[in-house]
């Protein structure tokens, strides 16, 4: 805090605190427990990525464009868990809750880039059904492999230049009310909040951010369903309908794993004044569940993927 105060006063105008403090839970009773949880999460969520990453490495039959897609996802989900949870454990374990300001700007850009990549990705993946569905006859003239790499590079470079550009705004904010971020982790509007300067273009930056990684993306994937809805009753037969709903229901599954914790947040945020353990609870829960269950859901539950697996199990068997 010394340091703080030294900034102060050698710079009244402006301010660029040495540390954030993220306050996380305060004072929770049994909070012990939550963090155990989280913990399993972490380890589950690890493990069940890392082995979607590698069965889609080294198995050639699903080096297609579905799949590279689903490697994406996976590679979103491993780097939002490891951006997110580990410094929040830290913080009960070795009650270490200051970080550095360049520190929380870099925790503040990964936690938001691979939770909207998610959202990309799984708009992405809504388009390729809408494709398989609507148009399969031209299914693989249309979802190639260079076409899907293309997708792919623009959709990082469109999630990067956003937040990018969001958090070097935070720079020209002055701190010289508070350093203490009502949140789990280094939020971009509870921090920007803290400034004594103008912050109404960080507000902008937010609201558009909101609107362009989150809303428009939702807005896609809805529009896919719409479409593949219409072209399901159009099939005649009820077993063409119901194997065309198979191919989507796991993707479907993950679209309301993603977006129905963030709608209800919202919503409750709106409706009541939610206590700021509770909404930190719920938005971490939220934010932790989501990577753990999409393999589960979306990959490691699918035919093809137990058969590669017995089959790589049990020519280690052998080989041994």
């Amino acid at each position: 805090m010394n340091s703080l105060n030294s900034n102060l006063s050698l710079n009244t105008t402006f301010v660029r605190p040495p540390y954030f403090f993220i306050t996380g839970l305060n004072n929770m009773t049994h909070a012990k427990y939550y963090y155990v949880f989280l913990s399993c999460v972490f380890v589950v969520s690890v493990l069940g990525n890392s082995f979607v990453i590698f069965i889609i490495y080294t198995e050639r039959s699903f080096h297609t464009p579905k799949y590279l897609a689903v490697f994406n996802l996976a590679v979103a989900d491993l780097g939002e868990t490891a951006a997110l949870i580990p410094n929040f454990i830290a913080m009960f374990l070795f009650d270490s809750q200051y970080i550095s300001f360049d520190a929380c700007l870099a925790n503040m850009f990964f936690v938001f880039f691979f939770a909207s990549l998610q959202a990309l990705t799984l708009t992405v993946l809504a388009y390729d059904r809408l494709v398989a569905i609507c148009l399969p006859l031209r299914y693989h003239a249309i979802i190639t492999m260079r076409a899907m790499v293309v997708i792919l590079t623009v959709m990082w470079a469109y999630d990067s230049v956003l937040l990018i550009l969001m958090v070097s705004l935070v720079t020209r904010l002055s701190f010289c009310k508070s350093i203490v971020v009502k949140s789990y982790f280094c939020d971009h509007a509870p921090i920007f909040f803290l400034a004594c300067n103008d912050y109404l273009v960080n507000a902008i930056m937010a609201i558009a951010n909101i609107a362009l990684l989150l809303y428009v993306p939702f807005i896609l994937t809805v529009l896919s369903y719409a479409f593949i809805s219409v072209a399901l009753f159009k099939i005649a037969s009820w077993e063409g309908r119901l194997k065309a709903i198979k191919t989507c229901s796991a993707h479907l599954m993950l679209v309301a794993l993603y977006y129905l914790p963030i709608l209800g947040t919202y919503i409750a945020a709106i409706a009541f004044t939610v206590p700021p353990n509770a909404r930190i609870m719920s938005t971490s829960f939220a934010n932790a569940i989501t990577p753990m269950l999409n393999p589960i859901i979306y990959v490691l539950n699918t035919e093809e993927v137990k058969e590669v697996s017995k089959k790589k199990f049990l020519r280690r068997k052998l080989q041994k």
